[in-house]
């Protein structure tokens, strides 16, 4: 199922909308987001949007 995503960063507060596909087995989603602008790859706020 193909679902909004909202991706925090959370060194520097930059946000991304992207569209993702939520896994209803394992209840992840996964997006193919590997790294921020400031080249955090590890700290991320990630949300569902409306």
């Amino acid at each position: 199922m193909r679902i909004k995503i909202s991706i925090t960063c959370k060194a520097c507060g930059e946000r991304f909308i992207l569209r993702g596909r939520k896994d209803k087995d394992k209840d992840q989603i996964e997006t193919g987001f590997k790294q921020c602008l400031c080249n955090n790859r590890d700290e991320f706020l990630i949300e569902e949007a409306l």
